[in-house]
């Protein structure tokens, strides 16, 4: 039986760029997780204002995973990505189970924000309470289910019809929302003016715990960077995979570092260098800043209403991006026969995993009703039913993936011992083990109910599909018997 393949390799560099910066989504992460790597956490500890310290540290670790993937995707051009990249290094059977366990994160990652967009264009799109930031003065027309639904078939059509248009609606919508806000945070630090204080923010003593807050930091600072590797599922699609997939992810992590590094600098200069201006603001400390002068920001109520849209743009782009980098996954572990066959079935005219979207689209309506009907699941005191579920969705997708991360380092000392420069694979390997290793702990660390289940469930999801796909058995991966999706020569760049 041959091995199915998907449609033509036409996206260029810029393409697989989207597909990184989009799944990353640096608004929605600037807008609300810079507050975690402060210390607005559960476990109350972070780096206080040297927030832009800690960023810098988990951007330069990210760096390394990226040069670790980038190795990789020189000689590895399925669609599998990090799936063959840890085969490669341990072997296919630990290879299948951290695939299970990467897209099944990736996967549940997309229906969360699925439900997320619903209750967002629901509640913060369109409302009646004076006292929340909307930009329309009324009630929803829609229940947040029938949102989610309509943002499930925006996915499944963006999917199904050619991958080049997921790629470009990622381009556009997190193009358009990091313009806006990038330029609305160079508007506050000009605004703060004479006390702006670049040191104090990269002063490790700025932090009240010293070097351990910084590091503390680090460990939220992670988050912000997980689906950077997510070109590389685009390989098989590529132009030049050798050369694009490498660009792109490198690019990636260091254009979103800059981002990064500007956002959460404005954010602890606008709160006056303040942690508890911070906490205070930490449920959403962007839309705070945004605010009218009157009510202490540095906004107005168009500048509030433009953000409020800008955000919403960019969880779209994270929610394509995700299911993007999932549909290939699981496409590729169904050709080598890790998962049911059916699952690797192609659109013969349009060239897309229509297998996959199916169970992409199930895993949605899965999650759309769970917010429906079991009002109770994961609930979080004081926040809306369907923020509780995201937040449960993006702890177990983030984990999985951070695990996955862990993987591919320890495997990279084998996968990648035809490198020309061993040294670097020494290097961004032990690099990465000590980053990924960390941010397992800090998924554990001081966390309560229910959201420290996400990542118990996530290990045993791991050890549940390390026994399904070794009863599977599989085939050979299409990674080493198609010509055209491997390379011999690694390079020492």
């Amino acid at each position: 039986m041959g091995y199915e393949r998907l449609g033509e390799a036409k996206l260029s560099l810029v393409d697989v760029i989207a597909q990184s910066v989009g799944f990353m989504g640096p608004v929605f992460s600037a807008a609300f997780l810079i507050p975690l790597i402060v210390g607005a956490n559960v476990a109350a500890k972070g780096a206080g204002v040297a927030a832009p310290l800690s960023v810098l540290i988990a951007a330069i670790g990210v760096f390394a995973l990226g040069w670790i993937v980038a190795q990789y995707a020189k000689k590895i051009h399925a669609a599998g990505s990090l799936y063959d990249y840890v085969s490669a290094g341990l072997g296919n059977n630990v290879g299948a189970a951290a695939g299970w366990l990467y897209y099944s994160g990736t996967m549940v990652l997309t229906a969360g924000l699925g439900v997320l967009i619903g209750g967002y264009i629901h509640d913060s799109i369109f409302t009646s309470d004076p006292a929340v930031p909307g930009v329309f003065s009324a009630e929803s027309p829609l229940p947040i289910w029938a949102w989610s639904a309509l943002f499930a078939l925006l996915v499944f059509v963006v999917l199904y019809f050619g991958v080049q248009i997921s790629t470009r609606v990622q381009l556009t919508l997190a193009l358009a929302s990091a313009a806006v806000v990038l330029a609305f945070f160079i508007k506050v630090i000009i605004d703060v003016g004479g006390d702006n204080d670049v040191a104090t923010a990269f002063n490790p003593n700025s932090s009240t715990s010293g070097w351990s807050g910084i590091f503390f930091g680090v460990l939220y600072g992670v988050l912000i960077f997980v689906g950077f590797e997510t070109a590389a599922n685009l390989a098989e699609e590529t132009k030049e995979p050798k050369r694009a997939i490498p660009k792109a992810v490198l690019t990636s992590v260091v254009v979103v570092s800059l981002f990064y590094l500007i956002a959460s600098y404005a954010q602890v200069a606008g709160f006056g260098f303040n942690v508890d201006n911070i906490f205070a603001a930490a449920a959403a400390p962007l839309f705070a800043l945004g605010s009218p002068e009157a009510a202490g920001g540095y906004g107005s109520t168009f500048i509030l209403d433009l953000l409020v849209i800008v955000v919403f743009l960019d969880i779209l782009a994270v929610g394509v991006g995700a299911a993007t980098a999932s549909t290939r996954g699981v496409f590729a572990m169904a050709r080598d026969r890790r998962l049911p066959r059916g699952l690797a079935s192609v659109s013969k005219k349009y060239g897309t995993p229509t297998g996959a979207i199916v169970l992409m689209m199930v895993v949605m309506a899965g999650f759309i009703a769970l917010n429906e009907f079991w009002d109770n699941l994961f609930a979080l005191p004081g926040l809306p039913h369907y923020f509780s579920i995201f937040v449960w969705a993006s702890t177990f997708g983030g984990f999985a993936l951070v695990v996955v991360y862990l993987l591919m380092s320890v495997g990279a000392f084998r996968g990648l011992s035809d490198h020309g420069s061993m040294a670097g694979v020494y290097i961004a390997s032990i690099v990465g083990i000590a980053l990924t290793a960390a941010a397992i702990f800090g998924a554990f660390y001081k966390q309560t109910s229910p959201t420290v289940l996400a990542p118990w469930f996530a290990l045993g999801w791991l050890v549940i599909g390390a026994i399904v796909t070794m009863v599977m058995g599989g085939r050979a991966p299409a990674s080493e018997v198609l010509g055209d999706l491997h390379s011999e020569d690694v390079g020492a760049s």
